[in-house]
């Protein structure tokens, strides 16, 4: 019956999982959870120090709860341990408030979290489907190519991410990364990772804390609970169990990868306002991470690092990551840590433990990793969400589960051009998990604290952890995420001729000219600075040189950054790197003998992003940063502008390009440049070698003396 007045009569459904993190010489703790003048005691925990969680763990109470939230007691905690004392001894307490979250309003077709349906294609009521397209699905598109892809590493995906900015790709048919800016936690349909259970802190006994201050913690712990209404009809049976098909509460050995990819926005701790950061992995009483592993004079480090690390969860549940500044002499300063509570990752059912990629390889550094093939994966979520397991055809193209129809081809289109391919049954089966809430093939962003500034950001790191319990057998291999190594090139610019370059000086005649001569060097390296010789006495502003500069330099493919290693001081001991764009600096000059020369005209060009020359000096007319448009004269449609040439792609091409100065605020064309551009690899440059200027060997191609 329900009592008169806004009253109702709910059964409360609890999980006590178990006791985390209880601090003292605790032996045999259980838990007293209290509402208003009912109370619920659970077990005993015979033996804390092997299996932290309660022999039982669920229970039922039935409460009179007000309609207005504000009117609903909170629920009481109080842990006690036993110990040598009938009465036992008083070690934390807690309290749950806002229970309105954990009502459920439809018992009849409320189901628990871990037996949400998994989204499907939409019936359209004709017997076809219309498939939910996910990232890195591969959709057909008219242009695509029938050839096999290249392979690829993970510092590609990576890279390939940064790019995305996380939209889709449709018509695509690669691996996919998914780059989250904030930690795994925080994804709102991730629900925290405590959709199993959550954590609710226990405090010290005692006064209230001191104002501006949390409660002295003593340990968590670990449950949920579920709201159902009491049917007010007699006869009508109670709301079903909530809490089913539970995991085993034995802790599990379990194999954790820690892999740290990159922080950034990091806090100076030196006086020259860097850092020499390194990482350091701490899961229970297992330290990993050396000081001399350090990356030196930065506060955006790129360490490309996994750790491995055996752990028995929940007892070794707490993983901390912490990033230190190495100093000369020891002890070295922190700069932030963030911990990660990995028996949520386990026990979520959004399979947080090991992300899912796109695609199924068998082999290659995108190969499977995970301990359960797809298919078993597929099983294994029938099973715990009820469902009747999948029916795969025998060829392995259709499957149905949590009946759906789902084809191979919805997905694919003809044969997987990606290499190493796994057999179609699992590459379908990984399609279909890819269309339920788990968690995908990852990056996190996760903030770094430092106790003693606590709530002030001191950087961010981004990184990933794998999860493998030992009862599922052995993992897969790991991910190789090494740093890249820069590439060694070589550019070869030729300076033909100028023309139509400012006079800056006058002659004794009275006549204007110019001493004009060119210089150039790559950003970031003007210790390679050349210059050609001097073309005297231009009346005209024309100059002939046929001149070689050579630059050779680190590049990173993938980022598209040159890399620059040197020593920022005398006195430095570690050399500093810089990643600058590849971008070439050319400056046409007039020589002057008793005073400082005169700037002509200066030329920067991106060697990822060239604007494309003149084919005459007549057509070089537009800005640098505005690429000529092409315009047919029997075409009416609207002038067509060509894209950048990337230099390293086409590794070879010559024209005119313009040089500007400032003036006046804006910039004003003062010269026109022909240059011959070319990029070789250190290989090619040693196999073909040249001399800078008209040196020996002058060829590829010889330049005569103009």
């Amino acid at each position: 019956r329900v009592p008169k007045g806004d009253i109702s009569w709910v059964s409360l459904q609890v999980l006590a999982w178990g006791l985390r993190g209880l601090r003292g010489a605790v032996r045999e703790p259980r838990l007293e959870l209290q509402w208003e003048d009912q109370t619920l005691w659970t077990p005993v925990i015979k033996d804390f120090t092997s299996n932290p969680n309660f022999p039982t763990t669920t229970f039922l109470l039935t409460l009179a709860l007000p309609e207005e939230e504000q009117l609903v007691p909170p629920i009481r905690l109080r842990v006690w341990d036993r110990g040598n004392r009938e009465l036992g001894v008083l070690v934390g307490q807690g309290c749950v408030r806002a229970l309105d979250r954990y009502r459920r309003r439809t018992p009849s077709l409320e189901q628990h979290p871990r037996q949400e349906q998994p989204p499907g294609p939409g019936d359209t009521g004709t017997g076809s489907y219309t498939v939910v397209s996910m990232i890195g699905t591969a959709h057909p598109c008219p242009d695509m190519e029938e050839e096999e892809e290249e392979e690829v590493d993970w510092w590609s995906k990576f890279y390939m991410a940064l790019e995305d900015k996380g939209e889709i790709q449709w018509g695509t048919n690669k691996d996919r990364l998914k780059i989250y800016g904030c930690e795994l936690e925080a994804v709102p349909e991730f629900q925290g990772l405590q959709d199993f259970c959550q954590t609710f802190p226990l405090h010290k006994l005692g006064g209230p804390p001191v104002p501006g201050q949390d409660p002295e913690p003593v340990g968590e712990f670990k449950g949920l609970f579920c709201i159902y209404p009491l049917p007010e009809e007699p006869g009508v049976p109670p709301p079903p169990k909530h809490f089913q098909q539970l995991p085993p509460s034995k802790p599990q050995d379990c194999l954790v990868r820690v892999y740290i990819v990159r922080a950034f926005d990091l806090s100076p701790r030196d006086v020259t306002g860097l850092s020499d950061p390194y990482v350091r992995v701490s899961l229970g009483k297992r330290t990993l991470g050396q000081r001399d592993q350090f990356v030196p004079n930065t506060l955006e480090p790129v360490f490309g690092r996994m750790f491995e690390v055996k752990a028995t969860i929940p007892l070794e549940k707490d993983l901390k990551v912490t990033l230190l500044d190495r100093d000369r002499l020891p002890p070295d300063q922190e700069i932030g840590s963030t911990s990660i509570d990995l028996e949520n990752r386990l026990l979520s059912s959004h399979r947080a433990h090991c992300g899912l990629p796109t695609l199924h390889h068998i082999a290659g550094p995108a190969a499977w990793r995970d301990q359960l093939c797809p298919s078993r994966t597929l099983e294994l979520v029938a099973v715990t969400r009820g469902l009747p397991p999948p029916e795969f055809s025998p060829d392995g193209s259709a499957v149905t589960f949590n009946h759906r129809t789902f084809l191979l081809g919805h997905f694919e289109s003809g044969s997987p051009t990606f290499r190493h391919p796994g057999p179609p049954r699992e590459r379908l089966a990984l399609h279909v998990l890819n269309l339920c809430p788990f968690v995908p093939e990852h990056l996190e962003t996760r903030p770094l604290y430092r106790s003693a500034q606590p709530g002030l950001e001191q950087g961010k790191l981004q990184m990933w952890v794998d999860i493998f319990p030992a009862n599922l057998g052995p993992p897969g291999p790991p991910v190789n995420i090494d740093p890249r190594k820069a590439e060694g090139y070589e550019l070869r610019c030729v300076v033909w001729n100028v023309r139509d370059t400012d006079l800056g000086d006058t002659n004794l005649l009275g006549q204007r000219m110019s001493d004009i001569y060119v210089t150039g060097w790559l950003d970031g390296l003007l210790e390679q600075r050349q210059h050609t010789d001097i073309h005297y006495r231009s009346l005209d502003g024309h100059g002939a040189f046929n001149w070689r500069f050579l630059f050779p330099f680190e590049f990173l493919v993938a980022e598209k950054l040159c890399v620059i290693s040197r020593r920022e001081h005398i006195w430095s001991l570690d050399k500093t790197v810089l990643k600058v764009p590849p971008k070439l600096i050319l400056q046409v000059w007039d020589n002057d003998k008793f005073k400082a020369d005169d700037l002509l005209g200066v030329l920067e060009l991106d060697l990822t992003k060239l604007p494309h020359p003149g084919l005459t000096p007549r057509l070089c007319k537009a800005m640098p940063w505005e690429p000529p448009s092409i315009r047919w004269p029997w075409c009416r449609t609207p002038a067509l502008t060509p894209s950048p040439i990337n230099l390293f792609r086409v590794r070879r091409v010559r024209g005119w390009w313009p040089c500007t100065v400032q003036e006046d605020g804006a910039q004003r064309l003062s010269g026109k440049l022909e240059l011959s551009l070319e990029l070789l690899t250190a290989k090619e440059a040693e196999e073909r070698p040249v001399g800078k200027g008209r040196e020996e060997p002058n060829k590829y191609p010889m330049l005569p003396a103009p």
